[in-house]
């Protein structure tokens, strides 16, 4: 009988710390999971050529401080415009001009309250570095030996607009007409200089920085200021992220950056 009895003990001891167990595992306390943190998203910006060589940092400093991406649609500013105008998803569009943004803007196609003055543009001649002609103003574009320049093309790019305002004020637009070679965009300018296409192009100053080759500037009262302004998309798909790389590009840090790349900064109130 006690043989019995011993062995029903046992039983229930064991089936008491099982019951123990199974209490202790299901405490929330101690089994509730981690919640997860946020993936990282890839925002997309769509920005004018002329800034093929700043935005790499910018997007640098953007996952540094953010540990998000950016993706940056770079091309001239008109057809980035008109991306947008066909439904493009777009985080944020830096415009190579004011106009552009203004444009889209009266189409609602914008946040008005998102659009600020980022930087201002600057023009310069640039050739390779071999090359044997001496440019010290735009009146040595004339030179004999100059067969082709490149600038960008006015009708889509406002650097375009730009260079034809300078050669159109120093009175050679009409003369070097038939020698002028128009690029989609700024950077394609600067290549046809590059594979040696032209002699000479007129680009964005900074687009020569950290760059083998030439260049002069181009004095800024020849042409009508190159204000670049940035703003929000109304289609954007990641509103908050978006206004984040906004904020960012007003920062000290990135206003470092505009200058090293030679572009001038606006003035407090009109980057706002």
């Amino acid at each position: 009988m006690k043989k019995y009895q011993w062995l029903f003990l046992s039983l229930f001891l064991v089936g008491l710390l099982a019951a123990c167990g199974i209490s202790s595992r299901q405490n929330p306390i101690t089994s509730a999971p981690a919640v997860p943190k946020s993936a990282p998203i890839t925002l997309t910006i769509s920005a004018a050529a002329n800034l093929n060589s700043l935005a790499p940092e910018i997007g640098k400093l953007w996952e540094q401080q953010t540990g998000h991406k950016a993706l940056f649609n770079l091309g001239a500013t008109t057809k980035l415009a008109q991306q947008i105008e066909q439904g493009a998803a777009v985080d944020l569009f830096a415009a190579a001009n004011k106009k552009a943004i203004e444009d889209l803007d009266q189409k609602g196609l914008i946040i008005s309250e998102t659009k600020r003055v980022y930087a201002i543009g600057a023009i310069g001649t640039w050739q390779r570095q071999d090359s044997p002609i001496k440019i010290k103003t735009l009146q040595d574009l004339l030179n004999p030996k100059i067969k082709r320049i490149a600038i960008a093309n006015p009708a889509t790019a406002p650097y375009g607009i730009a260079a034809r305002e300078a050669l159109q004020s120093a009175g050679i637009w009409e003369q070097l007409q038939p020698q002028i070679i128009l690029g989609e965009n700024i950077t394609q300018a600067q290549q046809y200089v590059e594979t040696g296409n032209v002699d000479v192009a007129i680009v964005a100053l900074a687009n020569t920085i950290n760059k083998s080759g030439k260049w002069t500037a181009i004095d800024s009262k020849l042409h009508k200021p190159l204000e670049q302004m940035l703003a929000i998309p109304k289609n954007v798909p990641h509103p908050k992220e978006a206004k984040q790389f906004a904020d960012l590009i007003a920062s000290q840090k990135v206003r470092a950056l505009i200058q090293k790349y030679g572009y001038l900064l606006p003035l407090e109130s009109e980057s706002r």
